[in-house]
């Protein structure tokens, strides 16, 4: 059995030929978190998308066209993908911490 050659992209911050992975646009775009759904199990198949794709993917109930419009997809390198994923991932009871008050 053939493996299957990773795709490779080339990324602003962290160079050539870098592995790629998949992300909805909202996180890529937002500077706020968003929320991050791993929606692939294999190591070797990075993809997420945040929480309003995820409700979005359920209404649907499929990749649908509508979903793919409303998550527009990016490509964006692993480590892209790790810091994407610290700076989305939400608390376990899902809610922002406050930052009222702060500075």
């Amino acid at each position: 059995m053939s493996e299957v050659a990773p795709l490779l992209i080339n990324c602003a911050i962290h160079g050539h030929n870098r592995v790629s992975a998949v992300v909805c646009g909202h996180m890529v775009e937002s500077a706020v978190p968003v929320g991050f759904v791993e929606n692939n199990d294999d190591p070797d198949n990075l993809q997420a998308w945040c929480e309003k794709c995820e409700a979005f993917f359920v209404c649907e109930d499929d990749k649908t066209k509508a979903f793919l419009s409303f998550n527009r997809m990016a490509l964006v390198c692993v480590s892209c993908y790790q810091a994407l994923k610290s700076r989305h991932t939400l608390p376990p009871d899902g809610r922002l911490p406050s930052t009222r008050g702060a500075g």
